[in-house]
């Protein structure tokens, strides 16, 4: 009796040790997002290091986030022209690519490129500095590391992801264009009809709204990670991991949480 009370409480003390964590770990978390969205609002600015963030998250993105909308828009219309071909309403393949690409397929796809590429350079380079006591060096030369390391890049998210999200809404509706046209032999005049008959402003607005959101996530949790980063090398490697991991799941979760907002405007 007294070896299966041990048991159970140390059961318990488990239960209570994972429990302490995780609302430690969602405190400091929102105390994090907190302070960057007010720093993120109020001056000073620094322009350059806005600026260089922008070139990295939007230039520097653009090639994968291309790619994988394009072809992303040339596989729905194969798709959906398999499956609508059975039923003759292959005329409404364009409807299809337009809707899934602008309302789903292009902002996440495009999040989850950009939280491996971005979130996890960012998680590096700034867990580098922690590491190695460069965000110390900052505070004692009276720079605040939010002003400097993490508001020009939570800023350089929510302005450039929508950017390429927009850029990846006319390649995915061209990747499904050319599928169309030159593969299953539509008339590329009705095509393209028929895209602008089904175009809705609110298709497109849902879309980058969703990616304002994602950039967001991807950048905060970027930079949290890095800045709570500890342990060396190891460390600096668990962070990136988390980094990346945290954002692609949040973004998924936060893309139905929209898309249910959105579900019936």
């Amino acid at each position: 009796m007294r070896l299966r009370n041990t048991g159970f409480i140390a059961f318990i003390t488990l239960i209570g040790h994972v429990l302490l964590n995780f609302f430690r770990a969602t405190g400091e978390l929102c105390l994090f997002l907190g302070e960057t969205i007010y720093h993120c609002l109020t001056p000073p600015f620094y322009g350059k290091a806005l600026l260089r963030q922008l070139i990295e998250i939007g230039f520097y993105s653009l090639p994968v986030v291309a790619l994988t909308t394009l072809f992303a828009g040339m596989v729905i219309a194969l798709q959906t022209y398999t499956g609508f071909s059975q039923f003759s309403a292959e005329g409404a393949v364009a409807m299809v690519v337009l809707v899934a690409v602008t309302r789903e397929l292009a902002p996440v796809m495009a999040g989850l490129m950009v939280a491996g590429r971005i979130g996890a350079s960012m998680a590096a380079e700034i867990g580098t500095m922690r590491v190695t006591e460069q965000i110390d060096a900052l505070s004692t030369l009276s720079t605040n590391p939010f002003k400097y390391l993490i508001a020009p890049r939570v800023l350089a998210g929510i302005v450039m992801v929508p950017v390429l999200v927009f850029i990846g809404d006319i390649l995915g509706i061209c990747g499904g264009y050319m599928i169309g046209v030159y593969k299953l032999d539509f008339n590329a005049s009705t095509y393209l009809i028929n895209t602008w008959e089904y175009l809705k402003p609110m298709d497109v607005i849902s879309g980058l709204t969703k990616a304002a959101v994602f950039g967001f996530i991807i950048t905060a949790l970027g930079c949290y990670n890095g800045y709570h980063s500890k342990g060396g090398a190891q460390g600096v490697g668990q962070a990136t991991t988390n980094a990346v991991v945290s954002a692609s799941i949040l973004i998924l979760i936060f893309n139905y949480i929209l898309t249910e907002l959105f579900f019936n405007v």
